[in-house]
C-alpha cells in the first residue's frame, strides 16, 4: 500500500478493516460521510426490521474487497495502483441520493443523469477531488473506475473488479443485505471466488475448481432478488415512497442542483422531512409511517422471454395504458392502481429480469499452467438452467380495491395459476 496504517475499522462481515492515513483522508470527507445517512435498502425495513444499514458500511466493505481482490489476482499491481483501486471501491456508490435507488427515476427525468453520472461528477467536483490530488491520485481516472468506465483496453479486468458479473460491489451486497435482513440467502464464500480469480486475455476469469461457488453466487443473486430487493411489502412502501417524491417534486426543486454541494446536501433525513411537511405527500408518508400499504392484487412471474411482458417490463408508456385499463374494468381511480417491474430504476440491482451470469469468463489450468477458457454452461448445470429471463410483474392497489383490481388484472393479464398465487 501507499500510506502508513491509521487503524481498523470493525465490520460485521469481515471483522476487523484496516484503514490507511489517506484511507481515513478521504472517509473523513463529507460525500462519504453522508453515506451514513442514505439506508441501503430504503423500505425493506418494513419487512425486514433489522435492515437498517446504510451505504457507508457497504462502501467500506467493497473496498476491503477490492483490495483483497487486487493483491490476490496473479499480476503485478504497484502499491498506487491498488490503492487506487480501494479508493474507486470506497467512493462508487457516493453519487446515490436519498433512499438509493427510489430517487434514481428523479435523476433520470428532471436531471438526465443516473447515479453513476453523479458519482463521477462529485468525485471530480467536490472536495473529493482536492483531497485525491494531494495524495498524487488523478480524481477523473479514479471517477471512471469508480462506475467501471476506465476503458483500458490493455487492463480490461480493473473495471470489472467493481462492475461486472461477479465484482467486489456485488459480493458485499449480497452478503451485507442478507446478513442485516436475516433472509439467509446470501451466505456464499467470497472469499473462494476471490482467491480463485484469474486474469484471462485481459478480464476477470473464475477457475474451474471455484464453479460450485460460483453456482451458489448466481443462486444467492436470484433468490435475494426475489425474497429481499422484490419483496412484495418492501416494494409496497418503495412505490408509495416513488409517488411522494413526484407528489413533493416542486418543493424539492431537483432540476436546480447545479453544484455537487447543493447535491450532497440531500440525504434520506431531508427528503422524508420535506415529504412530511409537503401537503401533496404529507398523506403517503402518513400511510407508511402507520404500515398503511398497499397491497398486491396481482402477481405472475415468467421464466420465458415473452413479447408482450417485456414491453411492459421496459415501457413506462405502456404500463400506463395498461394501468388505465386495469383501472377501467376495476371502477377505480387510475392512480390507485400500480404496476411493477423489477427493471423499474427504482429497484435495488434492477434489470435483474435477465440473468446474465453465464458470460463470467471460466478457465481450467492445464499441469503446464496454460488456462484455458471454458464455456461456463458446458460445465454447470445450474447455470445453463438459469440461462433464462425471469419477468414478474405485479399490481399494487388500496386494500379496499384489492378483489376488484385482482379481476381486472386478470382480464388483463390471465388468470393466475397455483404457482402464481403462493408468495415468498
Amino acid at each position: 500500500m501507499s500510506s502508513q496504517y491509521w487503524g481498523f475499522i470493525k465490520d460485521p462481515l469481515y471483522g476487523y478493516i484496516r484503514i490507511t492515513e489517506i484511507e481515513r483522508n478521504i472517509i473523513d470527507t463529507q460525500p462519504v460521510q453522508r453515506l451514513r445517512r442514505i439506508r441501503q435498502l430504503s423500505g425493506a425495513e418494513y419487512a425486514y426490521p433489522a435492515a437498517n444499514h446504510t451505504r457507508f458500511e457497504h462502501v467500506l466493505g467493497t473496498m476491503y474487497l477490492a483490495g483483497i481482490l487486487a493483491q490476490s489476482i496473479p499480476i503485478n499491481l504497484s502499491n498506487q495502483e491498488v490503492q487506487r483501486i480501494r479508493f474507486a471501491a470506497l467512493l462508487h456508490d457516493v453519487g446515490h441520493a436519498p433512499f438509493s435507488h427510489l430517487f434514481e427515476p428523479l435523476l433520470a427525468k428532471y436531471l438526465g443523469k443516473t447515479h453513476e453520472d453523479m458519482t463521477f461528477w462529485i468525485i471530480a467536483e467536490s472536495e473529493l477531488s482536492s483531497a485525491l490530488r494531494a495524495d498524487g491520485f488523478d480524481p477523473s481516472e479514479i471517477g471512471k473506475l469508480a462506475v467501471g468506465r476506465l476503458g483500458n483496453p490493455k487492463q480490461p479486468f480493473l473495471d470489472q473488479i467493481i462492475r461486472s458479473s461477479v465484482d467486489v460491489d456485488k459480493m458485499d451486497f449480497i452478503v451485507r443485505d442478507s446478513y442485516h435482513t436475516g433472509a439467509g440467502y446470501g451466505y456464499v464464500d467470497i472469499f473462494r471466488l476471490i482467491y480463485t480469480m484469474d486474469i484471462l486475455d485481459g478480464n476477470l476469469a473464475v477457475d474451474v475448481t471455484a464453479i460450485p461457488t460460483l453456482e451458489t453466487f448466481i443462486l444467492a443473486r436470484l433468490e435475494s432478488f426475489r425474497a429481499i430487493y422484490f419483496h412484495r411489502a418492501a416494494r409496497a412502501v418503495q412505490i408509495m415512497m416513488l409517488k411522494a417524491l413526484e407528489q413533493a417534486k416542486d418543493e424539492l426543486d431537483i432540476d436546480r442542483i447545479k453544484t455537487p454541494e447543493a447535491y450532497l446536501a440531500l440525504d434520506d433525513y431531508l427528503i422524508w422531512s420535506i415529504l412530511k411537511r409537503c401537503k401533496k405527500s404529507r398523506g403517503i408518508m402518513e400511510n407508511i409511517e402507520q404500515r398503511k400499504l398497499l397491497k398486491c392484487a396481482y402477481e405472475r412471474t415468467f421464466f420465458v422471454k415473452d413479447e408482450l411482458f417485456t414491453s411492459v417490463l421496459t415501457n413506462e408508456a405502456v404500463r400506463k395504458q395498461i394501468e388505465e385499463e386495469i383501472a377501467t374494468k376495476a371502477k377505480v381511480d387510475p392512480e390507485d392502481v400500480s404496476i411493477d417491474v423489477p427493471s423499474l430504476p427504482s429497484v435495488p440491482y434492477h434489470y435483474a429480469v435477465e440473468i446474465e451470469p453465464m458470460d463470467i469468463p471460466v478457465f481450467l489450468k492445464t499441469k503446464s499452467g496454460e488456462k484455458v477458457s471454458q464455456r461456463l454452461t458446458d460445465l454447470s448445470k445450474i447455470a445453463d438452467v438459469l440461462k433464462v429471463f425471469m419477468n414478474v410483474i405485479r399490481v399494487y392497489t388500496k386494500e379496499s380495491h384489492r378483489s376488484d383490481v385482482m379481476k381486472a388484472a386478470e382480464a388483463v393479464f390471465g388468470k393466475l395459476q397455483l404457482h402464481d398465487q403462493v408468495s415468498y
